[in-house]
């Protein structure tokens, strides 16, 4: 296989950190293919605007995915984006590594997907999403650091339910753009744990990037299950 890292941490000693090593070196040692960004090494600026692209539409006034549907008609994304986006057109699974920060991504991790993650057919429009998607038979999974214990992200926690939390991400935009979501790994409070419990969990780490293929899968509706109005048909009144 090969897979795509998108790492989100600023620290390289980091639990994070620990965690693209040892699915990067558990993944080569098993004969996979593997590219990491990191995002912070790299300096990836998160801004989306004009500097997305080196074509232009319409100079006088930005319109986002007006002009993301004509750079993708004429080639003319930045270098930084589309070599991020040749990536994941590169990658059979997609792996995003984050620390869970205010309920969701880093803003330097929601900047690259406001960059990449681009309409006009390149990457979603046109038709292309959901299980229609541009990505449909690529595997996608979040492995991620999360602050509090278990406890406070059940159903009946006081954050909430960490599925509800992650919805945005795993739905509405690796599901969104035709990934099959693996359910996401999960590190709770890895500051907190001892060392043998740290190195217990990047064991579990290793053992499912070594076996994404057959990882549980988030199971989400088919575009053909909504009707006209994008309500499921099984629950019209």
């Amino acid at each position: 296989m090969r897979i795509f890292i998108v790492h989100a941490h600023p620290e390289p000693k980091s639990f994070n950190g620990a965690m693209t090593e040892t699915a990067a070196v558990s993944l080569k040692t098993a004969g996979h293919e593997v590219i990491v960004s990191d995002l912070y090494a790299m300096r990836f600026n998160p801004v989306s605007d004009r500097q997305n692209f080196i074509t232009i539409h319409n100079p006088d006034y930005f319109r986002q995915q007006t002009e993301e549907a004509h750079a993708a008609m004429h080639d003319g994304f930045a270098p930084d984006v589309q070599q991020e986006m040749d990536k994941l057109f590169w990658c059979d699974a997609l792996i995003l590594q984050f620390p869970l920060w205010w309920f969701g991504l880093p803003a330097i991790l929601k900047g690259w997907v406001d960059r990449v993650f681009a309409s006009g057919g390149r990457i979603y429009g046109g038709g292309k999403w959901y299980d229609r998607g541009v990505f449909c038979g690529k595997l996608a999974m979040c492995a991620l650091t999360i602050g509090g214990p278990p406890s406070m992200y059940a159903d009946n926690g006081l954050n909430g339910p960490i599925d509800a939390i992650l919805f945005t991400i795993n739905h509405g935009m690796l599901y969104f753009t035709g990934f099959t979501v693996i359910e996401p790994f999960l590190v709770h409070s890895p500051v907190r744990k001892s060392d043998a419990e740290r190195a217990a969990e990047l064991s579990r780490y290793r053992e499912r990037v070594l076996s994404l293929r057959t990882a549980p899968t988030l199971r989400y509706a088919k575009l053909a299950d909504y009707d006209e109005r994008y309500v499921l048909k099984s629950t019209k009144p």
